[in-house]
């Protein structure tokens, strides 16, 4: 498959995703999987109840940074295409968050890439979240790490 051009797709936004059109971005004729990945916003987090989240985004740097990723993991993995998508602002239970489309020849070459993309976007992209619950608001960074104060006592 060496010299096909991989089309990569990357937004950051406050719309809601649409995951089969996300997937679509990604459609090719040599394309055998197409695999998909959705992260949701879910009820709980560290044994304690979410009402709802915030993303914030330095935007001009995360779509850069996004699209790096994809075109590493377009060439580690001779992919037909990429796609990812990335809520920002408030986001209720069970709305879609980061939606990732992943296009390749074969099966284990999207699933692969497919965890390659979603473990560097959390590790690497400056998107940042908020979680709201009865206690309060944490901004939540790093594996599963609560670093900051409930916002309601944040003097920024």
């Amino acid at each position: 498959m060496t010299g096909v051009e991989t089309r990569i797709y990357v937004a950051v936004g406050e719309q809601p995703l649409d995951m089969a059109g996300i997937a679509a971005r990604v459609a090719h004729p040599g394309a055998g999987s197409i695999a998909t990945f959705a992260g949701t916003v879910r009820d709980n987090h560290a044994g304690k109840p979410v009402a709802y989240l915030e993303y914030e985004a330095y935007g001009p740097m995360a779509s850069r940074t996004l699209s790096r990723i994809a075109e590493e993991a377009a060439t580690t993995w001779e992919l037909l295409g990429v796609a990812v998508e990335h809520r920002v602002g408030r986001l209720e239970i069970g709305e879609t968050s980061v939606g990732l489309a992943i296009a390749s020849a074969h099966r284990g070459e999207s699933f692969a890439a497919l965890r390659f993309m979603i473990d560097e976007l959390k590790d690497r992209v400056p998107i940042w979240k908020r979680e709201t619950g009865p206690d309060g608001s944490f901004w939540i960074e790093g594996p599963e790490l609560i670093k900051a104060a409930p916002a309601d006592n944040d003097p920024s």
